[in-house]
């Protein structure tokens, strides 16, 4: 794979029964006898905003018994200087810990360990030891929960696949999140808990120190490895339509001189509070394609929403949605927005479909879902893999969850259609940003809009291997109720093309999932959310992509409904056309 995609080598540590590796300033995938048994712990330092300070490693000091990170942050105004440590304590037991000094004021929601847990523990029986000393018996989530699933913890117990693991946590009191809400592939326990108030403020020499004692005992049982991936598709309904979100970069649209495939819809954001969402619409609708609209209503003046809508007057407007910027129905389209959206289209005489959601992540469509007016013609949500973490380990690991999410979605949807985008490697808003987001000062789109005002570029938008993770997504995400997928942007440093129209590998996987749209879909499983395949029954017969995001070559066997096969070999990074 390439040096783009895999950032940093990761640096693998062992002691005696215990292993980890070092991604960054992660210690990840903590394992006991070869078995994972916390997904991760680091060290956030995260400001006002919940935006996270880059923790730099200074250096790496290792021996038989310990691992010592030094480490400071750079970024949006945090000076912190200290260590992250893991160390064996004896026999089947490791310390994680991290002393973390602040040389100057510092205004923080976050400040300390986080414990991610592996996904794979879904169901499993918990003991959580609260402050107290009490004990609850729980469980980790099946189903994505909207909410915290555990308060007030000093320990965690669990059992799973022969090992019993013990975790206690020293330095204040921690909770539980789902993070599979976010397309995490974890359950996170952290620090500070959110019901405090926040932020909260290490003054200059202030020390944050914290432990996780984790004990570990029992023997895990064998798994048997294949030498062939063997993936089983059904036949289903229709493949989703294949959309793409307007550009929000800078300057002029450029142009394309290649055949690919157009996709169905473009989604489009327009903030009505900004100055230049006439311009963003404009351009928008220069493709001559069916539009997605997605309004932000301005707070300050619901009604401009009447606006909005007359200026899709003679659009070829596919859907529409609205949503709050602020309040208790933030980033959500409620009762309210979605009555001024429909009287604001009858008085334009626009007739569209009317459909709403969230304006981000699947975390508030579940957590809101209350919210929603009945009525709606599809529900709406926005998928990013790149929100808590900006590891490729992270962008891999986000699509077995995708696919919970879709699953999920398409549930609470109860029959309407869902229609998930953007589908972006990072979010394409704050939506938890406790100041205002940056606004455009010129009424064109010389500065960009929307995600070109934020940190939202990732450099792997331009790799060869996100062609693959693309098509492992929509085979993640491509479950039955699910509508249109609408991945990443027209062009721009988010989109499928460059700002010179030159196509981006991932171009050509959009183009291939195109190809399938409408077609009987030919789904299935992943066996290791690592190798996916979806495919179409199309007019020429049944077309398979293969994806594998491993780091190694796999051998796949592809069983189709009519019971025939089709083999490949699947090089790391890559997908193929069966």
């Amino acid at each position: 794979m390439t040096d783009l995609w895999n950032g940093e080598p990761a640096r693998t540590w062992r002691s005696g029964a215990w292993s980890l590796e070092v991604r960054a300033d992660e210690l990840a995938d903590i394992a006991f006898e070869g078995r994972t048994v916390l997904r991760s712990v680091r060290a956030v330092v995260r400001d006002r905003n919940w935006d996270t300070a880059s923790l730099v490693v200074d250096r790496i000091a290792s021996s038989d018994l310990a691992l010592t990170l030094h480490v400071h942050t750079e970024g949006l105004g945090a000076d912190l200087r200290g260590i992250v440590r893991a160390e064996v304590r004896g026999p089947g037991r490791l310390r994680v810990l991290t002393d973390l000094e602040s040389q100057a004021e510092f205004a923080t929601n976050r400040t300390g360990l986080v414990v991610l847990h592996p996904p794979t523990l879904a169901g499993t029986a918990l003991l959580v030891r609260h402050s107290d000393g009490a004990v609850a018996h729980s469980r980790f989530p099946q189903h994505i929960s909207p909410h915290q699933p555990a308060f007030d913890i000093a320990g965690l117990s669990w059992s799973h696949e022969g090992l019993d693991v013990d975790l206690r946590f020293e330095g204040d009191v921690f909770e539980m999140e789902d993070q599979r809400n976010w397309t995490d592939a974890s359950y996170k326990t952290y620090s500070r808990p959110l019901a405090l108030p926040f932020p909260d403020t290490l003054a200059a020499g202030e020390r944050v120190v914290q432990s996780v004692d984790l004990a570990v005992s029992g023997k895990p049982v064998p798994l048997a490895p294949a030498e062939v991936t063997r993936l089983r598709l059904t036949q289903g309904p229709a493949f989703p339509a294949i959309a793409v979100a307007a550009s929000t970069a800078a300057g002029r649209a450029p142009s394309a001189d290649d055949d690919a495939a157009t996709p169905a819809a473009v989604l489009v954001e327009l903030d009505l509070a900004t100055r230049n969402w006439r311009a963003a619409l404009d351009r928008a609708a220069a493709s001559a394609l069916p539009l997605d609209v997605r309004f932000v209503l301005d707070d300050s003046d619901p009604e401009s929403v009447h606006d909005g809508a007359a200026a899709l007057r003679g659009l070829p407007v596919a859907r529409a949605s609205a949503f709050w910027p602020t309040g208790p129905a933030r980033h959500v389209s409620d009762l309210e927005a979605i009555a001024l959206l429909r009287h604001a289209l009858d008085e334009a005489g626009v007739r569209t479909e009317v459909v709403g959601g969230a304006r981000s992540h699947f975390t508030e469509l579940n957590r809101e879902q209350h919210r929603l007016p009945r009525g709606l013609d599809g529900i709406v949500f926005s998928s990013t893999p790149l929100f808590h973490s900006l590891s490729t380990a992270q962008l891999v690991e986000a699509l077995p969850i995708q696919r919970l999410v879709a699953t999920q979605g398409v549930h609470i949807a109860r029959g309407a259609p869902v229609h998930i985008g953007p589908i972006s490697l990072r979010p394409h808003l704050n939506d938890v940003a406790t100041t205002a987001p940056p606004m455009p000062a010129h009424d064109d789109l010389r500065e960009g809009y929307g995600s070109a005002l934020i940190d939202a570029v990732d450099e792997r938008q331009q790799a060869p291997e996100l062609a693959a993770w693309t098509v492992a997504s929509a085979a993640a995400l491509a479950v039955p109720g699910v509508a249109t997928l609408a991945y990443f942007e027209e062009w721009g440093p988010r989109g499928l093309r460059g700002a010179d129209g030159a196509p981006y590998p991932v171009l050509g996987a959009v183009s291939a999932l195109r190809s399938l749209s409408g077609h009987p879909a030919l789904a299935g499983d992943s066996p290791d959310g690592l190798v996916w395949a979806i495919g179409a029954r199309t007019d020429e017969g049944a077309v398979v992509l293969v994806a594998n995001l491993d780091r190694s070559t796999r051998a796949v066997d592809i069983e189709l409904p009519d019971g025939s096969s089709r083999t490949a070999e699947v090089a790391p990074g890559e997908f193929v056309r069966l």
